[in-house]
């Protein structure tokens, strides 16, 4: 494999149990993943799914099925990647949707997989449609097929992958074609937002790992912002600490809620970008209805952001709402603005 494949293609490497926190922290988000189904907090109906699935496929001595997981950034979809390949103690290898190119880039990828390795695709909603297309029988029939020439010359050789299982990951699962999403056949799972309680479990597991001790309270204001994500959660935790060290002082409330106001995150969970995106909409656009074009261009976003970024918590909240003719702010909303 050249040198720039290597580079788009990164080796997962497997741990048992929780490794200690390095002085510099380099693989810190790393080291708070789970290691365990037990220590995987939430998303039960996925679990439980997979749980099954792997099991099965284990005692049929077949590598898992393909797996497709969909939701909003943050929730967990590499993270349960992760899990399954410490799971079922095989390699993950990982790479993205834009970092394959080209169909070379795919078939020095998959050429050097190992019998029973885990691919794992992240974005692969931003994969070429041409490398798509090679990627079909490669996860039908394990088969790769590569054609060398051009004009009348031009040939077709088939090459045999060994038996390999494709994890994908995407935030917006409506660009993947009908073709590919059926050809997931371990299954298609949407991660949800996490409730508080499933939250706080999360941030003291992290504290634990952190070496951070920190007030019940101070877990229940972090679990209220932080968008009901828990990379959001471990994120403000983070931060946090950091303040409580510079302070030289325990990881107490008024800690938090002072690391919190510094990052403008209101009691919400909603950011400075946020608040703006509802301030114009009930400013500048009377409430609305306003077009998703217009609201990008006035917040100078692109819509994929809105629609990725902003918008699945502020609809989740109740503060914003979609209509055929574009986005209203809601009265919850107009309360929170205090209009």
């Amino acid at each position: 494999m050249s040198s720039k494949n290597e580079k788009k293609l990164t080796d997962s490497r497997n741990s048992q149990e929780t490794s200690p926190i390095n002085s510099d922290e380099k693989f810190l988000d790393q080291t708070l993943r789970p290691n365990s189904w037990a220590e995987y907090i939430g998303q039960k109906n996925i679990k439980d799914n997979l749980k099954i699935l792997l099991k099965a496929a284990e005692q049929r001595k077949h590598p898992p099925e393909h797996l497709l997981f969909y939701g909003p950034p943050g929730l967990g979809k590499t993270t349960l990647a992760n899990l399954i390949a410490k799971e079922t103690r095989t390699q993950l290898k990982s790479t993205s949707g834009p970092a394959i190119e080209k169909v070379g880039d795919l078939a020095a990828i998959l050429t050097n997989l190992s019998p029973g390795d885990i691919l794992f695709i992240d974005e692969i909603h931003r994969l070429n449609k041409t490398i798509e297309e090679v990627l079909y029988p490669a996860m039908e029939n394990g088969s790769l097929d590569i054609i060398i020439g051009k004009g009348p010359s031009a040939r077709t050789i088939q090459l045999d992958l060994p038996p390999f299982t494709l994890i994908a990951a995407t935030t917006r699962i409506a660009m993947l074609s009908a073709p590919l999403r059926s050809r997931f056949s371990g299954g298609v799972f949407k991660l949800e937002f996490y409730s508080d309680e499933e939250i706080e479990k999360i941030i003291e597991r992290s504290a634990k790992i952190l070496g951070v001790e920190i007030e019940n309270e101070a877990k229940t204001e972090i679990a209220k912002r932080s968008r009901s994500t828990p990379r959001t959660a471990n994120y403000l935790l983070k931060r946090g600490r950091d303040l409580a060290q510079v302070r030289e002082k325990n990881l107490t409330n008024d800690i938090v809620k002072e690391a919190l106001n510094m990052l403008n995150i209101d009691e919400l969970g909603l950011n400075s970008e946020d608040r703006a995106m509802l301030t114009i909409i009930e400013d500048k656009f009377k409430g609305g209805p306003v077009g998703l074009n217009t609201l990008a261009a006035a917040l100078s976003e692109e819509q994929a952001t809105i629609e990725d970024v902003y918008e699945p918590y502020l609809l989740k909240l109740g503060l914003i709402e979609r209509t055929p003719r574009g986005r209203t702010v809601t009265d919850r909303a107009r309360r929170h603005l205090n209009r």
